[in-house]
Formats: C-alpha cells, sequence, structure tokens
C-alpha cells in the first residue's frame, strides 16, 4: 500500500477581538459569533489536531491517481458543547477531497468551545487542509472565519 502524506498547511490567525458586534443571529435566533475573546481549541492543542488530521484522513485512491491536489477550506461552527454542525467547503479542490475534509471534520471530537464575556459562545471557525502527495508537514491552518 502506498504510503501518502498528508499535509495542513499551519498559521493561526489571531482575529481582532470585537465582543457582541460581530455575531450573526440564525433563524432560531441563536447568536454565531466571528471573533471571540477566546477562539475554540481541538483538545490536546494544535499538534493533536494535526495528529487527528494525519491519522483520519483517508486520500481518495482516485485522487491520488488523478494527483488532484491542493488546499480544502472548511467552515463550520463549533457549538456551545464543542460539537462541530453546519461544515462546509468554502474553497473547494475536487469533489473527492472536498468530501473527505467534510468527512474528517464530521467525526471530530469535540473542541473545547470558544468563550466570550465569561460565557461558552457558538463560533464559526474555518480550517484549510491541504492535501499533497509528498510532504512531512502535518500542520493545518485554523482561524475564526
Amino acid at each position: 500500500m502506498k504510503k501518502i502524506l498528508l499535509t495542513a498547511l499551519a498559521a493561526f490567525f489571531l482575529l481582532s477581538v470585537k465582543a457582541q458586534t460581530d455575531t450573526t443571529i440564525t433563524k432560531d435566533g441563536n447568536k454565531i459569533f466571528t471573533s471571540v475573546e477566546t477562539t475554540p481549541k481541538f483538545p490536546g492543542g494544535f499538534e493533536q489536531f494535526y495528529h487527528y488530521l494525519s491519522t483520519n484522513i483517508h486520500y481518495p485512491d482516485q485522487s491520488y491517481k488523478n494527483n488532484e491536489q491542493g488546499l480544502v477550506v472548511v467552515v463550520m461552527v463549533v457549538e456551545k458543547d464543542g460539537s462541530l454542525s453546519n461544515i462546509k467547503v468554502v474553497r473547494k479542490v475536487s469533489p473527492l477531497l472536498d468530501q473527505e475534509a467534510i468527512r474528517v471534520m464530521g467525526i471530530c471530537p469535540k473542541w473545547i468551545p470558544a468563550m466570550q464575556n465569561g460565557q461558552t459562545v457558538r463560533v464559526k471557525y474555518a480550517v484549510s487542509i491541504a492535501f499533497k502527495h509528498d510532504t512531512t508537514d502535518y500542520r493545518s491552518n485554523l482561524r475564526v472565519q
């Protein structure tokens, strides 16, 4: 079996904290923040998230054979309980790679939720996952979206 290395490029972008003004109100009246005092975190931090991605993402065989590579950007909501919802691809590479990015984020363990004014809040968050054939860089680009 071919050993395929998957990369997620990493840089953490800190956005300005604008308390209550950077929110979206959903149909059910719940606020979704776009900038918060404390951003959500994967349990164990970035290194554990990189490990999670590297052990759970399966590069689709057909995508590998077709030399499909690139950066898939997924936007999601990290809920108050740390679960992920509304997972969507906002930057596509190919249908199979896009589906794999959604799949792996959909089975992701609960995150440590975002905090605003001492309360857990829902936050819109983006993750960039780079699919590459040959690399040893296991990092991911995470940012509040």
